[in-house]
């Protein structure tokens, strides 16, 4: 006859491996491709370079550690893609990333073709590529990395072209500052 301590390690066993079921069923977690051809920036901009608004350059978010420039044309195709917004962003001065924003499932199959042909194939084995109301794409190289993320039902998506060291500064400049009282930016 079993103890019963043991009915509740079965059951929280049970329970652990219904949880973990839930969390893989409900996210479709992506695993970042190795990049072909790291381009070390962005459209021949490289990452780092001193940055500053320009002629082709508007200044369109200004804090002090980062800002934002968006181009006065309005936003190059990517690729074959038109999309709604490209803004690139600095830390200290420093080109760290670029945020484009896109809609429609016909933009998102010309940029996702345009991404595969010129960064490399997605892994398409099961677990490896996201599928489900939210899919996130990811290239990484040395670098540069890309990370696409697509809303099936809101039709839209935005794509990060980074360099991971200052992108993730990026996050710090625009942490919450302490005596905001927990307020988020």
């Amino acid at each position: 006859m079993p103890r019963p301590h043991q009915h509740q390690r079965t059951g929280l066993r049970r329970l652990l491996r219904l949880c973990i079921s839930l969390v893989l069923l409900h996210s479709a977690p992506a695993l970042a491709v190795p990049m072909q051809n790291d381009p070390n920036g962005f459209e021949g901009i490289p990452w780092g370079a001193a940055f500053s608004e320009t002629a082709d350059f508007a200044l369109v978010e200004n804090s002090s550690l980062v800002k934002g420039y968006e181009l006065k044309a309005g936003p190059p195709p990517l690729g074959s893609a038109t999309v709604d917004a490209m803004r690139f962003l600095t830390i200290e001065e420093q080109f760290a990333r670029v945020t484009i924003r896109y809609h429609g499932k016909e933009t998102h199959q010309q940029i996702v073709n345009y991404l595969q042909s010129t960064y490399g194939p997605l892994d398409r084995t099961p677990g490896q590529f996201s599928k489900g109301t939210v899919q996130q794409l990811n290239w990484r190289g040395t670098d540069t990395q890309i990370i696409l993320t697509y809303d099936t039902h809101a039709d839209r998506g935005i794509i990060f072209f980074e360099n991971p060291l200052l992108a993730t500064r990026i996050e710090a400049g625009m942490a919450p500052e302490s005596d905001l009282g927990g307020a988020t930016y």
